[in-house]
């Protein structure tokens, strides 16, 4: 069960990575543009949780990826020279951001809130086994 759990999990990643990259390079205006890439940044994160940590509860997986993500948020108040040099690299700008804004904790908090909702959706329908659905559901 927990092979078919990550496959589904890996899935849903590899969707959303596109997704968000498409967020800040190919859509150039609207709020998808704006809020979109944070969103999914969020959600990415859920999923490559519960992704590593299979076993654990989505309340687990929620609380989890929100810290995560609300300590990379924090953590551009630091502006030495060396995560800054990180953050001047493409990769380090996507994952580590540039400056703290108060939109993106919105954003992150909706994004997982988002993935806690379809994952527990996803638990709800016949993919997986009735004991998994029912224990991960009792413990959301």
């Amino acid at each position: 069960m927990e092979l078919r759990k990550r496959i589904f999990y890996a899935i849903v990643i590899l969707i959303l990575i596109p997704l968000g990259l498409g967020s800040r390079f190919y859509w150039k205006t609207g709020l998808f543009h704006i809020y979109g890439g944070d969103v999914l940044y969020a959600t990415f994160f859920y999923f490559v949780y519960r992704f590593l940590f299979v076993k654990h509860t989505l309340k687990a997986a929620f609380w989890a990826s929100l810290i995560f993500c609300y300590c990379i948020e924090i953590s551009q108040f630091y502006q030495a020279p060396w995560i800054t040099e990180i953050r001047a690299n493409r990769l380090g700008g996507i994952i580590l951001g540039f400056g703290f804004l108060w939109s993106d904790i919105v954003c992150y908090t909706l994004g997982i809130l988002l993935g806690l909702l379809f994952d527990k959706w996803c638990l709800s329908k016949r993919y997986f086994s009735e004991r998994e659905k029912q224990v991960q559901m009792n413990n959301a």
